[in-house]
């Protein structure tokens, strides 16, 4: 289980006060008590999507943005746990549904980037 401290959670509200979708995601981690896969499947719920499984769900979706997240302008953001750049651009300018887009960066960012880009990195080469 991936679990977002309440403490972090609250400095990501200050930080995204200007996107009201993803303070509607934020909101719906904390009420999950941190559970970022049981707040995923509620918000995949709520932009009508309509996920197969519990465990590992997120994993998955995530895996869709992974041409994205994995460009060099977001990976090093990452690496430095700066998610901002990255929930913008999914949700500006991918597919990704905006209820959706806080929690795929989050659980890309706590699972360690280099370990999420691993297979893209040797799809590659």
């Amino acid at each position: 289980m991936l679990s977002i401290p309440l403490i972090e959670i609250t400095q990501l509200v200050e930080q995204l006060a200007d996107h009201p979708e993803a303070l509607r995601s934020l909101q719906e981690i904390e009420d999950c008590d941190g559970d970022l896969n049981d707040a995923a499947l509620s918000l995949a719920l709520r932009a009508g999507l309509e996920p197969t499984e519990n465990d590992g769900w997120l994993e998955g979706f995530a895996k869709r943005y992974r041409h994205i997240a994995c460009l060099p302008e977001f990976r090093a953001n990452l690496t430095k746990q700066q998610i901002i750049g990255l929930i913008q651009h999914l949700t500006h300018n991918s597919q990704c549904p905006n209820l959706l887009a806080v929690p795929v960066v989050l659980y890309i960012s706590k699972t360690g980037v280099d370990h999420f880009c691993q297979s893209f990195d040797n799809s590659r080469v």
